[in-house]
């Protein structure tokens, strides 16, 4: 018998085991996996294209948010980091995948840009203590979060509080439910049923008011698409969500 579960992590731990090993791409273990997605820069991925998400730049064209520290999620190739450099941030981002983290690399030479690029597990990155535990003016995410189980939601919201200046900016692209939507609208318990994340999860707007309840929606909106020549990168299967916590 195998009687551990003493803690919240042991708790969290356990229903992370409840799905299919390659369903794990919040994890450690998962970095092969986005490694092996990385690994041919060709594939016709709309978010491999090296432009930042219109709301994004339209959140700091508009004044929503201006340069300060800022942490960029699950920053893949560093499309987004690179740009909140170039606007003036102070950026660490970071992502689980090496092929990832060494693809961002390449691009900030190209560019010059100068924002920081950490390999591993953002919750333990950020964790008390840890190397990236802010705080922080902006963190942004741009396709980490739909990838996240049910349960991990609560590290993701601990994450934010612990992390998160009073008084800073939440910025989130994530997979839209609905029509024209994109990832799975299956019901939470029906995914520990099936031990899937179908590739990842859609929300609708309900949900993510809930979700981030404790936070002051500033705006929630589909973002818009962008043609192939723009200079900057729009899908309107995904949520551009902007998010403030409170001063104090």
């Amino acid at each position: 018998m195998d009687r551990n579960i003493r803690t919240t992590d042991d708790v969290l731990t356990l229903l992370d085991s409840l799905f299919v090993p390659e369903a794990h791409r919040w994890t450690t273990d998962a970095a092969s996996w986005w490694d092996d997605f990385y690994g041919d820069r060709s594939k016709p991925v709309p978010f491999f294209v090296d432009k930042p998400d219109e709301s994004l730049v339209s959140y700091v064209e508009r004044g929503l948010i201006t340069p300060g520290r800022a942490l960029d999620l699950g920053c893949g190739p560093g499309r987004n980091a690179h740009a909140l450099a170039s606007l003036g941030f102070d950026v660490d981002a970071v992502d689980l995948s090496p092929a990832a983290i060494a693809w961002a690399g390449e691009r900030a030479c190209l560019s010059g840009a100068e924002a920081r690029f950490h390999c591993g597990d953002a919750f333990v990155l950020t964790s008390e203590g840890a190397e990236l535990a802010g705080p922080y003016d902006l963190i942004h995410d741009s396709g980490c979060f739909h990838h996240l189980p049910p349960h991990r939601r609560i590290s993701y919201l601990a994450l934010l509080d612990r992390c998160l200046a009073p008084g800073g900016h939440f910025a989130l692209t994530c997979f839209a439910a609905g029509e024209g939507g994109m990832g799975s609208e299956l019901p939470d318990e029906e995914l520990y049923r099936q031990g899937s994340l179908k590739g990842g999860l859609a929300y609708t707007p309900e949900e993510l008011r809930r979700v981030f309840s404790d936070l002051t929606e500033i705006e929630l909106r589909r973002m818009h698409d962008e043609a192939p020549g723009s200079p900057v990168f729009g899908e309107s299967f995904l949520w551009a969500a902007l998010f403030r916590k409170s001063p104090r």
